[in-house]
């Protein structure tokens, strides 16, 4: 199957799983990418059966809209029955990097009020441990060149995405040249340094269910903790 046909078989398995989340009054969570554009191509069908949703992009306002799906703003609404979003990699513990697509810091934020997170991603994008996708990390433009400094002196190396401005109106540094073991500690880390805005780590809030497109089908993945802190698939 080619990644194409990956996505859109990952979609429609999302649009399945939450199904039972639907209600007439629920606004549900949708992010931005490829993967999400196929997730909400196929959730135009059930358009009726929800209230509407808020985006996690401008882009992606524009295609919810172009279906007849109402968006709204975060600020009406308390909290989301679902988000569902792709990823650029995940790991075994479904912690994600994303910002692929520049709107890290608005998924980062819509998904901290969803109840549940469902992420949609192909089987290309499960790894054993992240990095090797560049780490995006949104930084206010007056300090791109301080937190290159400060993202170097824990061991990145910094690339800044030229041309390209978030929804926010900030610049993206593409971090290069890391194999991260702690998502979590390094996601605070690089939130700590003056001037970031946020970083594509999704640790602290990472996925509750994680759907894979393989060869074979749409695999449905959690992670159950042990009291050591690792985690299986199941």
């Amino acid at each position: 199957m080619s990644q194409d046909e990956l996505k859109q078989q990952v979609a429609l398995a999302a649009l399945q799983y939450i199904k039972p989340q639907l209600r007439p009054d629920a606004i549900i969570g949708v992010g931005t990418g490829s993967t999400a554009n196929f997730f909400i191509d196929a959730l135009a069908a059930l358009k009726y059966d929800f209230k509407g949703a808020v985006a996690s992009s401008e882009a992606t306002a524009e295609r919810l809209r172009g279906h007849g799906i109402e968006v709204f703003d975060l600020n009406e609404v308390s909290q989301l029955a679902v988000y569902v979003d792709g990823a650029d990699e995940a790991n075994r513990q479904l912690e994600l990097i994303k910002g692929g697509g520049g709107a890290l810091t608005r998924e980062k934020v819509v998904a901290s009020v969803a109840k549940m997170f469902v992420c949609i991603v192909d089987e290309s994008k499960a790894v054993e441990m992240l990095g090797a996708f560049p780490l995006p990390v949104e930084v206010l433009p007056m300090a791109r060149s301080s937190v290159a400094r400060a993202i170097t002196a824990l061991g990145g190396q910094p690339i800044y995405r030229a041309g390209m401005l978030t929804d926010n109106g900030n610049i993206i540094l593409d971090v290069h040249g890391l194999s991260i073991s702690n998502a979590k500690e390094m996601e605070n880390k690089l939130n700590n340094i003056v001037g970031v805005v946020t970083n594509g780590l999704f640790a602290q809030r990472s996925a509750d269910v994680l759907l894979l497109a393989t060869s074979e089908g749409v695999k449905t993945l959690t992670v159950i903790n042990t009291p050591a802190g690792s985690g299986e698939f199941y």
